[in-house]
């Protein structure tokens, strides 16, 4: 496996901490303005629902989607086959000049390591192009036939050194005639790039280089060295005489040379001489169809991580932060308020949701907390219920619910009131409108177990407003509509109760006063008939019928 653009994965190292950077600011952020809009005790029952899980989740799947489209731009490639490939270029032959005086150092580090540098150059430059290798100094040699083969010509010119041509001297002619022979009959297009110092001990150079354009090749040369030349190494080069050995670029043989045949010369200066010397001369030059070339063709693998990232930025979009609404048991009243007992009931709601959680510990689970509810033992459901809310992190509203149903169904009203109170806050309007209506149906059980008339009316009072905004919130409960009109009700008869009360008392009075004690005695028990609150008069109404035993004498039935 290999990436055809490695560089592009050192972005790994800056996107995917700055990825991870700006989603932790993020959060925070969106926190800060939250806190700013809502209180603090609403943020539970606002964010009821939402999974913090699969925010970091959904974090995750982002930024790992965004490291593969990083790779799938390095372009991955595993595998590969050769290709046949039909080239058009041209046949170049480079030859370098390996004389010592290319140890010169007015060109860093030397003009012979700066000439192999140039035909390495030349060789990226020239990629549709066959290129061969002469090497001359007192003599020439083919180094490199031409070859579409760059690791070939590569090898070739990193073998060149000083030492590879043992016959001293400079013989640029010779270097020309090998030349010609390195191509075959029939080949159109010749040229010749010669790099060197110009410093010719072979006086034939210029003629070489005329018989050379009548076959059609063209020579461009390139200097290498200074005009002011460079003294050579005084301990490895001298002269004949013993003396030290300048070295001096002659740029009139150079351009001689290349004008002859129809090229041009350059000096080597900058970085651009081999660019400008491709684009000036040889590409200019027409082409020719040359011999097919072996070509390594990697399998592009990109679409395997940009596939991957398409699929985890689809998943990480359609996630949504909140868990999907569990479904929940029918929530209406297991009878009409008024029925039986002339009261109203409590409606029991048990969410199957609760069954799908995990067991929160060994003593209390949804599961058994239904289960005990399901079997009457209200009691223990209640207690179960309670741990449960105890350990809830996420404030879940139907854990409040479910205990204040359990809390009614164990007749503490007081429990069930507080725990349905707590609901009150939900979001879901058919959990809220539930919440209050139930919360009636307690303060009207209380009403019914007070102890006075007082703590009955004011009960049963509270339990009108909360069915009243039962109704309100669902126009359409049948349940709560009866119960607050039942209510309403009950609170008329206690109202009417205390006038007939006074009323009843003034004429009680009158009578006992006139020692009618059996017809007080009627008066109440027809003011308590039919009444809700007759329990409240029960004793007021027995001592009257005991001193009506006592004073009103007993007719004797005939024997």
């Amino acid at each position: 496996m290999r990436f055809e653009h490695p560089d592009i994965l050192w972005l790994l190292l800056v996107v995917v901490p700055a990825l991870l950077a700006f989603f932790w600011w993020a959060g925070r952020e969106r926190q800060r303005l939250v806190a700013q809009f809502i209180e603090a005790r609403l943020l539970p029952e606002l964010t009821v629902g939402v999974s913090a899980a699969r925010q970091k989740l959904r974090v995750i799947l982002l930024t790992t989607a965004v490291a593969l489209l990083v790779i799938a731009l390095a372009r991955p490639q595993v595998g590969f086959h050769w290709e046949e490939t039909k080239l058009r270029g041209l046949d170049v032959v480079v030859a370098i000049d390996t004389s010592k005086s290319m140890l010169a150092t007015d060109l860093n580090p030397n003009r012979l390591a700066r000439a192999k540098l140039a035909a390495l150059e030349l060789m990226q430059v020239a990629q549709s192009d066959r290129l061969g290798l002469v090497a001359f100094a007192g003599g020439a040699f083919l180094q490199c036939p031409l070859t579409a083969d760059d690791t070939a010509f590569r090898q070739s010119v990193e073998a060149l050194d000083v030492n590879i041509i043992p016959q001293g001297g400079t013989a640029i002619a010779e270097a020309i005639n090998i030349t010609s022979t390195a191509f075959k009959e029939g080949d159109s297009h010749r040229v010749l790039v010669l790099f060197s110092d110009g410093e010719d001990n072979d006086e034939g150079a210029l003629a070489a280089a005329r018989a050379a354009a009548q076959d059609g090749l063209k020579i461009f040369t390139v200097g290498f060295g200074t005009p002011e030349g460079e003294l050579l190494n005084p301990g490895l080069v001298r002269d004949a005489q013993g003396s030290v050995v300048k070295s001096r670029l002659n740029e009139t043989l150079l351009r001689e040379l290349a004008e002859t045949t129809g090229g041009f010369y350059l000096p080597l200066r900058g970085a651009k001489t081999i660019d400008n010397l491709y684009a000036q001369g040889l590409a200019a030059l027409p082409k020719t169809e040359q011999s097919a070339k072996l070509m390594k063709r990697w399998h592009e693998r990109y679409h395997w991580p940009l596939g991957a990232a398409i699929a985890l930025l689809l998943v990480g979009i359609l996630l949504p932060e909140r868990r999907a609404p569990s479904r929940q048991v029918d929530m209406k009243a297991k009878k009409h308020a008024g029925s039986e007992t002339g009261a109203p009931t409590a409606r029991a709601m048990l969410l199957a949701f609760l069954l799908l959680l995990p067991v929160a510990s060994a003593s209390a689970s949804p599961r058994s907390a239904a289960k005990d509810y399901r079997a009457g033992k209200f009691t223990a459901a209640l207690a179960e219920y309670e741990k449960l809310i105890a350990q809830d992190k996420q404030g879940d509203l139907r854990l409040q619910f479910n205990a204040g149903a359990a809390a009614y169904g164990a007749t503490n009203y007081d429990a069930a009131i507080r725990h349905y109170t707590a609901v009150l806050p939900a979001r879901d309007v058919k959990l809220q409108q539930a919440a209050y209506y139930n919360i009636g149906n307690a303060l009207f059980r209380q009403g019914q177990a007070a102890k006075d008339l007082d703590g009955m009316q004011e009960q049963w009072e509270a339990a009108i407003k909360y069915y009243q905004n039962a109704v309100t919130l669902d126009k359409t409960d049948a349940d709560a509509a009866y119960n607050l009109a039942f209510t309403k009700q009950c609170v008329q008869q206690i109202v009417a109760l205390r006038e007939a009360a006074r009323r009843a008392r003034e004429a009680a009075d009158s009578a006992t006063r006139q020692r009618r004690y059996h017809e007080a005695l009627e008066i109440i028990q027809q003011v308590l008939q039919n009444n809700p609150a007759a329990k409240q008069f029960e004793d007021f109404a027995k001592k009257l019928k005991d001193i009506d035993d006592i004073v009103t004498p007993k007719t004797q039935q005939p024997q």
